[in-house]
């Protein structure tokens, strides 16, 4: 019998293997949980909101006996001096976008998971209803700089792609430049979408560029937040850390003025938040690491599907 030596593979090969199938793995256990998800609860309700509006604009042409007087450019008639009328054709699918925030303060959690493991959780559930309404879903996910981008497409392989670039996303910049995302949003993105902004918000006043995109496509602000971010427990002197600028400061948080201080601010940046976002009639989703993610998701769509 012939005896075949084989090369034991090295660690670092074996390191890399079992990498890469945690990495299947996670994908596989966020891809069952969000199916089941979005299969017994979000689907209809995503349906009923982003059904899209069935017919959308395409040209204008003369005006015949017959058309719908409804249906009549006025600006173009009036240039011309003979009627003409609007053209539409059925609208086929929607282009669901997201854009992530993925600084390094999405590394924070007190609670079973991170933001960051959170907001990737959020957009799966998302991208599968949307997948199920055969849409097209695609992302941008930025720090203080743009980290990746993917361009819209259609099926489960691509939402899976999607997912494991949010769960194992490996960011360059730790900062957050909220501008700059939705400014390269607005020039990659160039027909109306359906776009979720998934961040904390932990960034300074981005009202302009809100109100551009806003304009162009259908915001929808998602924000992710944990506890210890707005309230101080008394656990005496803790040494505090900025995940983006890392700027550390010890804080005597024993001290009832301290804690009070703290609270405030952070209620009043909250409320200006709100206020910001009302103002510019973008729809708002507060959702926090301690507690389930889908009830808020289903109070939006469900309040929107009111509205409408």
């Amino acid at each position: 019998m012939k005896i075949i030596h084989q090369t034991p593979p090295s660690p670092a090969v074996s390191s890399e293997t079992e990498a890469i199938r945690e990495i299947l793995r996670r994908v596989r256990r966020i891809e069952i949980r969000s199916r089941r998800t979005v299969h017994d609860v979000m689907a209809g309700e995503y349906h009923s909101v982003f059904k899209g509006r069935g017919m959308e604009f395409d040209e204008v042409r003369e005006y015949a006996p017959g058309d719908e007087i409804r249906d009549i450019d006025w600006n173009v008639t009036a240039r011309t001096g003979r009627p003409f009328v609007k053209r539409y054709v059925e609208e086929r699918e929607q282009t669901v976008f997201f854009v992530v925030d993925v600084s390094a303060s999405g590394a924070f959690g007190t609670g079973r998971r991170m933001k960051g493991e959170i907001a990737a959780e959020i957009c799966a559930v998302l991208a599968f209803s949307a997948v199920q309404n055969n849409d097209r879903v695609g992302l941008i996910t930025f720090s203080d700089r743009i980290e990746e981008l993917i361009p819209p497409k259609k099926g489960r392989n691509h939402v899976l792609r999607v997912i494991r670039e949010l769960l194992f996303a490996r960011p360059e910049g730790r900062g957050t430049d909220l501008a700059l995302a939705l400014d390269t949003l607005v020039k990659v993105l160039k027909r109306r979408a359906i776009v979720f902004l998934v961040s904390d918000f932990l960034t300074p006043d981005v009202r302009r560029p809100l109100m551009i995109a806003n304009r162009r496509h259908d915001l929808v602000a998602v924000r992710v937040g944990d506890p210890r971010e707005t309230v101080l427990p008394p656990a005496g002197i803790i040494a505090f850390e900025d995940a983006e600028t890392g700027e550390a400061i010890l804080v005597d948080t024993s001290d009832r003025r301290v804690r009070e201080r703290f609270e405030e601010f952070n209620e009043r940046r909250g409320v200006a938040l709100d206020r910001l976002m009302q103002s510019l009639g973008i729809d708002n989703i507060a959702i926090r690491t301690e507690g389930d993610y889908l009830e808020p998701l289903v109070r939006f769509f469900r309040l929107r599907a009111k509205r409408r």
